[in-house]
């Protein structure tokens, strides 16, 4: 008995279990086939094949069946996304057009900080390297040239900060995308074939399997055998 009848059994008959019971027998008799030996001779072959038909009866009803029981479930789905749907997309068209509206002035001010910071980084490098050049000529006998040593190294510590600070000065809601355009399909398409065996492999057999039926291809042998189903 199906798992499900067994939780309200005094409840109406379980489907499946309804759908299931004039198979039962055939079940049985297909199960006690299917123990590894194979079909030898042709009464055995229709035996077998009379069996197999019963268990796609089988298979058919219950999918039927499990059709019928889902299609108000399913219906009830579809009409709750229909439901929220408007709504949403109605969220995102004004999403977008705020994007829209922002996004000219965030570029040029994403610029403008990416400017400062290469300006910032720069004078930074400067700083130091003129620190160490004043640190590595200071006498430690001259107090001026010690003072003057000392100075250059704060100020290339507050370079530094500044620096960092302008690496840290972002521009909000935005993000890094990466974008292509393919210039040379020829190009493209040696490349491919050079470099990713296996994805022109996928794509022949892909385009092979839906065309060749319709379309003679080179290198394509195309037959029909007998199989069962």
């Amino acid at each position: 008995m199906n798992i499900a009848a067994t939780i309200g059994h005094n409840g109406p008959p379980d489907p499946i279990d309804t759908i299931t019971a004039p198979f039962d027998d055939f079940r049985t008799e297909a199960e006690a086939w299917l123990d590894g030996t194979k079909v030898e001779n042709e009464d055995q072959m229709k035996a077998a094949d009379k069996l197999r038909g019963s268990m796609r009866d089988w298979r058919l009803a219950l999918e039927k069946g499990q059709k019928s029981a889902t299609a108000p479930l399913h219906d009830i789905y579809k009409a709750e996304l229909e439901r929220w749907k408007p709504t949403i997309e109605d969220a995102k068209r004004i999403e977008a057009g705020l994007v829209g509206i922002l996004d000219g002035f965030k570029r040029k001010l994403a610029a403008e900080k990416a400017e400062a910071e290469r300006i910032a980084q720069a004078a930074a490098w400067e700083a130091t390297r003129k620190a160490q050049e004043a640190a590595r000529l200071a006498d430690a006998t001259n107090i001026e040239a010690t003072r003057a040593a000392a100075k250059a190294m704060e100020d290339a510590e507050a370079a530094q900060k500044a620096a960092m600070a302008a690496s840290n000065d972002t521009v909000k809601g935005m993000r890094t995308v990466t974008k292509y355009a393919t210039e040379d399909d020829r190009a493209a398409l040696h490349w491919i074939a050079a470099n990713d065996k296996p994805a022109v492999a996928e794509f022949i057999a892909e385009y092979v399997r839906r065309n060749h039926k319709t379309k003679e291809i080179a290198g394509v042998r195309v037959w029909t055998e007998k199989e069962a189903y």
